[in-house]
């Protein structure tokens, strides 16, 4: 068994299920520290969180992951148990395969080669980590960027190893993420028997028109190689119980996934304005995910593009889409991110895998770009 391939079935193995990192942020630091890292453990609340550095000064280049997984669901709907790692046909099952505990372990071995063959390299090389990706995201790389913020710590470049590749390895290179806004809308009316609706407000049909051009709206066209930005909502909830009764509120949920064009606190003023133009009588709370983030041309980009092309045979696609990650609070502090990882055609769902050929070709894959930024020119 390679090394990356043990190390993941030992990830695999400990069911880290979000906030608990059930140790194994301990095996990676274990691991670091025998190969000359500075290991810092910052803990907040229930999550953990991992920051191993290598050198010193600047540039300073992060790999940034997670350690936790969602929950496997019922484990009899698995082939076999999702923390009990397995191989069939040249597959890796089990919960965090994909999503990441194949990347970390790539990180971690990359990063091993890494100082052996340069151990004076360039810069700073450093592995963040953290046991609170697949939650609230509050006391995970969100308050560690805020302690990095407050204390001054510089980062230049960030490499996060979420599966991105879309059928083969290293087929899609991720540039930027859209912001991620969630709002949670309650409507005020009252309540009565829908034989008298002259004696009752319906908070439905107060909302409806409101929903609708919120609905319709085009907020942009777009920005870069970002698709415009998009309303949905996702829960519509209101009634007593009995259909002879007119609601007293009614509760809406919606998600803005949102261009550079924006940010949070300007969407959430035109979506107050619209609200206001309707005349209802409504409290809404929200949930600012993360900002939008992009990462122009310049050295990371250029060497991940060339890199990727190497291992796909073609140049990637290089994408904003998708959904959100970690990345989203470390662009924040003038750092270029981008993300590469495995393919993520599994990621939580049931038996949940990775190709054992991606896995082993992936530290190969992390090792070239580290190299490319970090290594002393004489060794280049």
């Amino acid at each position: 068994m390679s090394d990356v391939l043990d190390l993941t079935c030992e990830l695999i193995s400990r069911p880290s299920v979000t906030p608990d990192d059930a140790g194994c942020q301990a095996l990676v630091a274990a691991r670091l520290a025998r190969a000359g890292f500075a290991i810092e453990s910052m803990r907040f609340g229930e999550v953990d969180n991992l920051w191993a550095t290598h050198g010193q000064g600047a540039p300073v280049l992060v790999l940034l992951g997670h350690t936790d997984v969602v929950p496997p669901g019922p484990r009899e709907a698995w082939t076999t148990d999702p923390f009990a790692p397995e191989i069939r046909d040249g597959v890796l099952y089990g919960r965090g395969a994909a999503d990441m505990k194949s990347g970390v372990a790539a990180f971690v071995v990359a990063a091993e080669r890494f100082v052996a063959a340069h151990p004076d390299h360039a810069g700073t090389l450093a592995l963040l980590l953290t046991s609170d990706e697949e939650g609230d995201a509050i006391d995970g790389v969100r308050r560690v960027a805020r302690t990095f913020e407050a204390r001054g710590t510089r980062i230049d470049w960030c490499i996060t190893g979420e599966p991105s590749s879309t059928r083969t390895l290293g087929d899609l290179l991720r540039v930027g993420r859209r912001g991620s806004l969630s709002a949670t809308l309650t409507v005020r009316g009252v309540q009565g028997h829908v034989a008298y609706p002259d004696q009752a407000r319906n908070p439905i049909h107060l909302a409806a028109p409101a929903l609708a051009e919120l609905v319709a709206r085009r907020w942009d066209e777009g920005f870069e190689s970002f698709p415009p930005t998009s309303l949905q909502v996702s829960n519509i909830a209101a009634g007593t119980g009995a259909g002879n009764v007119i609601p007293g509120t009614a509760t809406v949920q919606f998600n803005l996934r949102y261009t550079p064009h924006w940010d949070a606190p300007r969407l959430e003023a035109e979506v107050a304005a619209l609200l206001d133009r309707h005349a209802l009588d409504y409290a809404i709370a929200w949930h600012r995910s993360g900002e939008p983030f992009y990462t122009p041309e310049g050295p990371l980009r250029a060497a991940a593009r060339e890199v990727l092309a190497a291992f796909a045979g073609a140049p990637p696609e290089e994408s904003t889409g998708g959904g959100t990650s970690d990345a989203r609070f470390i662009a924040p502090l003038g750092a270029q991110c981008i993300e590469i990882g495995p393919v993520n055609a599994s990621i939580h769902q049931v038996d949940e895998h990775v190709r054992v050929e991606d896995l082993e070709a992936l530290p190969e894959l992390f090792l070239q770009l580290v190299e490319r930024l970090l290594a002393p020119p004489a060794a280049a």
